[in-house]
């Protein structure tokens, strides 16, 4: 039930506030459907089952979507599918009614439009935000230099594509100076250079099992950058989001302070 104020009168001034992109769109759907089902009562009559149960619908789906105490809910809370005008009020009885339900089919139809076109702006708005605190993010991360160097400029000016690209080509660099074997590339350096068996470059002792076991993963982890950011960016079109661009720059940042700490055996 709305909240109620002095003299017990609802209040319905909470506004929605969406958690996700998603959120949204599912509710876009929702009410989306209900305008093809109102969109299919045409030709019907004004007392059929059908036009009383789209109604209900449509209420529920308000309720549902916005929530008992919003302005949406208390503006169409007891919508019907009906709009008096000059048309009927010429007319009486069943015939009057009639021509207020048809009146009220494309009425009911905007009305949902314009509820869409609030939630596309809310999620205009959350993209926005999202995006908004996903760069000022960025300017408080603590990059390795040799990323951070490379792709910050890119990243501001919103070239995130490109800033992975140049952050991951670094890093190559960054392997093939540190363990001196500037003849290889890609994933076969990295296996060269990584392996638990005869590496290079040695985040451990490789005293026992464990050792060997991070020295793979990070092996893997190395090839990734190569396979999974670096190539695909070098040969495809790619349109990488400012957030999945961070997550990217701050996993090659990572593998670099971590080649920081590697010793040449």
């Amino acid at each position: 039930m709305p909240r109620t104020a002095k003299g017990d009168k609802p209040t319905y001034d909470e506004i929605k506030h969406f958690r996700s992109a998603d959120e949204i769109d599912k509710a876009i759907e929702k009410l989306s459907r209900r305008i093809t089902e109102v969109q299919t009562l045409k030709g019907l009559q004004y007392d059929d089952q059908r036009t009383y149960t789209a109604a209900e619908n449509i209420r529920h789906s308000i309720l549902e979507i916005f929530g008992p105490d919003s302005p949406e809910y208390g503006d169409h809370h007891r919508h019907e599918i009906w709009h008096d005008g000059p048309e009927s009020w010429r007319l009486e009885g069943a015939q009057a009614l009639q021509v207020s339900f048809e009146n009220g089919v494309p009425q009911t139809v905007k009305m949902l439009e314009g509820l869409i076109l609030r939630l596309k702006e809310k999620l205009q708005d959350l993209t926005h935000d999202a995006r908004a605190r996903t760069k000022s993010a960025f300017e408080y991360m603590d990059l390795h230099p040799r990323i951070g160097d490379v792709c910050g400029d890119l990243y501001r000016d919103g070239h995130y594509k490109q800033a992975v690209l140049e952050a991951s080509i670094s890093l190559v660099n960054y392997v093939k100076e540190k363990s001196r074997q500037h003849s290889l590339d890609g994933s076969g350096l990295m296996t060269m250079v990584f392996s638990a068996n005869k590496p290079v470059l040695a985040f451990n002792e490789l005293k026992d099992q464990t050792d060997k076991d991070e020295q793979e993963g990070l092996m893997h982890l190395f090839m990734g950058a190569v396979l999974a950011l670096r190539n695909p960016r070098a040969h495809a079109l790619f349109d990488d989001s400012p957030e999945m661009a961070l997550d990217y720059i701050a996993f090659l940042s990572m593998l670099a302070k971590r080649l920081d700490t590697a010793n040449r055996r």
